[in-house]
């Protein structure tokens, strides 16, 4: 018997941690959603380098503008991965981007993602990827392509975490910002679905170390679980703002996310106008207040951490107002007036009280 074949096997990728084949299940498993994201300017489908998208129909812009974004969930997907529920945080990672763009008008068109784990489980990455597809679809966007990554040593065999890019189109005459922005304007509040993707490392740290509350635990102010309201996904704004755009006259608008609603709304105005925000016009979920008093966590630290129940706002035409409240609330997105734009120094202020 020669040497060679008494010598120990040599190294592989999969002795190594990392398991192509089972890379290739998941991109089998994942096709079928990836597929219900298709637009009609997509060329090929999973499988290529590089995800196509047919440029030619940006032709019927006179200037077309290409918007983009990037981001992940941050540490809600420690949730998810604790709750074994992985089928929703892609509504949270497609909202991240997605509602980033449209707050200047421009329509997404495609996304790409982005999964990173410490060990492939076909399953698990499926379902991943299904949420990011159903998200995209409520969109409007096609998911193009995509990148998963074992990463063994550096992750945890259950740990993952997630990224996104989008890419959209504005027309450069429709582009929505602070140069629009007046004295007189109305601003527009849009109800968030809860807690969104942001602040859960101040979320967690409270509910899970402070108060030492399981998951799993009911709560009576909540209606359900801890862990399910911890897991409502993010509502994605943005075909909803696309339209309100369409059918009145908006001059910006704001995705309130990390910062609070305050501090994003100040990004979209000029340093001539203030925005006045009465807290009275909107009472918030419980949610956020279960937070602030299991973790004695004061007021304006609440409200510059969590969105405090207001997702996205546009600033309005104060004539445009009553209609944009109207037809946010016909496409199901519960809609109000939540101040007004001033004569000012560029800062938006919170006044009152929230009602009970």
């Amino acid at each position: 018997m020669s040497s060679s074949e008494n010598a120990p096997a040599g190294a592989t990728y999969a002795s190594a941690g990392v398991d192509i084949e089972a890379g290739d299940r998941a991109v089998e498993l994942m096709k079928e959603w990836v597929a219900k994201t298709r637009r009609p300017e997509v060329i090929g489908g999973l499988g290529g380098f590089a995800g196509l998208f047919d440029a030619s129909a940006l032709k019927a812009y006179r200037r077309p503008l290409l918007a983009t974004s990037t981001d992940g969930v941050g540490t809600k997907v420690a949730v998810a991965q604790r709750m074994d529920v992985h089928d929703t945080i892609g509504f949270d990672l497609v909202g991240m981007v997605v509602d980033d763009i449209v707050v200047c008008g421009a329509e997404p068109l495609f996304m790409t993602d982005y999964i990173a784990c410490g060990r492939v489980v076909p399953e698990r990455t499926a379902a991943v990827v299904k949420g990011i597809a159903q998200a995209c679809v409520t969109a409007g966007c096609a998911l193009s392509g995509g990148e998963t990554a074992e990463h063994p040593g550096l992750l945890g065999p259950d740990e993952y975490d997630v990224a996104g890019a989008v890419t959209g189109v504005v027309e450069a005459d429709a582009l929505l910002g602070p140069d629009r922005v007046r004295p007189g304007d109305a601003v527009v509040a849009m109800a968030s679905s809860g807690l969104h993707s942001n602040g859960y490392s101040l979320v967690r740290h409270v509910f899970l170390e402070l108060a030492g509350w399981a998951l799993d635990r009911d709560v009576p102010e909540l209606g359900r679980t801890l862990g399910e309201e911890l897991l409502e996904p993010t509502r994605i704004y943005a075909r909803d703002c696309l339209a309100l755009a369409a059918a009145v006259e908006v001059h910006a608008m704001s995705h309130v996310t990390g910062g609070g609603l305050a501090a994003n709304l100040a990004r979209v105005l000029p340093p001539t106008v203030t925005a006045r925000l009465d807290r009275s016009t909107w009472t918030p979920q419980p949610v956020f207040g279960l937070v602030g008093e299991l973790g004695g966590v004061a007021g304006p630290e609440l409200e510059k951490t969590l969105n405090m129940g207001v997702g996205m706002v546009a600033v309005v035409a104060a004539d445009a107002a009553d209609q944009a409240v109207r037809v946010l609330s016909d496409r199901g997105v519960p809609a109000w007036i939540a101040g007004e734009v001033l004569a000012g120094d560029g800062t938006a202020t919170l006044h009152g009280a929230h009602r009970d």
